[in-house]
């Protein structure tokens, strides 16, 4: 009994497709020999039966498993007939995604076709009778170049980096100047009904790095006290930034950041995703919008609208888009605004209200007038489509989070200079009216 659970647990994948949107297979890599090639074809037969609505990830008929994932305009298909853990199936297709679009620019019928050699070398390096295995670009690169040349195997050796606990990072690498971006991006979603009450606001957070380290830099993060990741019964005292659904880049040591909270890690080459973050918290909604419509009776309807900035004056909004939605009909834009510029987009069915420039603790008003030449009976409250918001602040975050240091250890000894920088942009922000 033991030793199945282990086997079903360690299971691996029997065979991996790519196949055009028509179900013609570009390219097929069979691993174990234990499931009919002719598997693909059931595949793609459920695909083109199934609407797009009902079709799952994951798919078993007469005790065969296929997992996909779907990009641009190919499938990328996993066939296996053990208990195979279908998240890692999953995730290691997006590997292959992310692995193909750093080696051709982008992963579509055209680049398979035009590299078969190098998508054969690469599937045969990244998994190995079904499990998964070399899975980082930048070291798949150091042997697989992008001539194609075959891997000798009798005078090359494998890069020490397949073999290390970094497995990620070549430790040769050299800078003149070394030096580490961070970027802390959030990104606010917010839904407020028509009588002005927020239904619902979350902030969705990520931390950005761009590393040029020569070496191999180990490096800890510290984050403003404020900020409590979620745990069973931690108390927090004022003002905490309460954290959900935490996600770390796989640099991170875990063990390190159960114990005392601290993001340590040895990080990849070049541009990453440190971590990723969801706060569901009550956000004062960062540019309030009003809006009067006015219709009159078959001829004609206005518009009154008001934007208000509610925060510090400090901060500027950069970049700000009042999208407002005008019946299909309308005819004959007059606008009149305090600032930036009004457009009519019939082809969107909406004027768009630009602001270059938003500085907080502002409000402005922007009014527009249109003919309706057709009769119509009022549209149904509910049927309205929002007015959505989209803008940029730099310099801010909603949260209050905030680097507090980023100590960078190298054993040669160098001075690294760390770079950080914040921004605020809107997710989905919409307004009903």
């Amino acid at each position: 009994g033991v030793g199945k659970r282990q086997e079903s647990m360690a299971a691996g994948c029997s065979a991996i497709f790519i196949l055009d949107l028509k179900g013609k297979i570009l390219i097929s890599r069979n691993y174990r020999g234990d499931v009919p090639m002719s598997s693909a074809q059931r595949f793609i037969n459920h695909i083109m039966e199934e609407d797009d609505t009902n079709v799952k990830p994951v798919l078993e008929e007469d005790g065969v498993s296929y997992v996909y994932v779907k990009h641009e305009n190919v499938y990328l298909l996993a066939v296996t007939n053990r208990n195979v853990n279908a998240a890692m199936v999953v995730l290691f297709l997006y590997r292959m995604v992310d692995v193909f679009k750093d080696y051709f620019g982008a992963l579509e019928e055209e680049s398979i076709r035009d590299n078969f050699v190098i998508v054969y070398e690469l599937m045969d390096e990244m998994m190995d009778f079904g499990y998964p295995q070399a899975t980082e670009p930048k070291i798949l690169q150091l042997y697989i170049t992008q001539e194609g040349e075959k891997l000798d195997r009798s005078n090359k050796q494998l890069p020490p980096e397949l073999t290390n606990a970094v497995y990620y990072r070549n430790e040769n690498i050299k800078y003149k100047k070394n030096e580490v971006f961070l970027d802390v991006i959030e990104s606010v979603n917010l839904l407020v009904n028509t009588n002005g009450t927020l239904l619902r606001s979350e902030i969705v957070g990520t931390i950005k790095m761009k590393c040029q380290l020569s070496g191999m830099p180990d490096l800890r993060l510290g984050l403003n006290d404020r900020v409590q990741f979620d745990r069973a019964g931690h108390s927090t005292r004022g003002k905490a930034i309460e954290m959900e659904d935490v996600s770390f880049h796989q640099c991170v040591k875990l063990s390190r950041f159960e114990s005392d909270r601290t993001i340590s890690f040895v990080p990849p080459d070049g541009e990453f995703e440190l971590m990723k973050y969801r706060l569901n918290t009550q956000i004062k909604p960062l540019i309030w919008i009003e809006a009067v419509i006015d219709k009159h009776k078959h001829s004609r309807v206005e518009y009154m609208i008001k934007a208000r900035s509610q925060f510090k004056p400090r901060s500027v909004a950069n970049k700000v888009e009042i999208i407002i939605p005008v019946p299909p009909d309308a005819d004959t834009p007059k606008f009149k605004t305090s600032i930036g510029s009004v457009k009519y987009k019939p082809e969107i069915d909406a004027i768009v209200w630009n602001i270059k420039q938003f500085p907080g603790g502002k409000e402005f008003l922007m009014r527009a007038h249109f003919g309706l030449p057709s009769i119509h009976d009022d549209e149904e409250p509910d049927k309205k489509p929002p007015i959505t918001v989209k803008f940029e602040i730099p310099y801010f975050t909603v949260s209050g989070i905030q680097v507090r240091y980023l100590k960078i250890i190298e054993r040669s000894g160098y001075a690294a200079l760390p770079w950080v920088r914040y921004l605020t942009t809107s997710g989905s922000y919409e307004v009903r009216v």
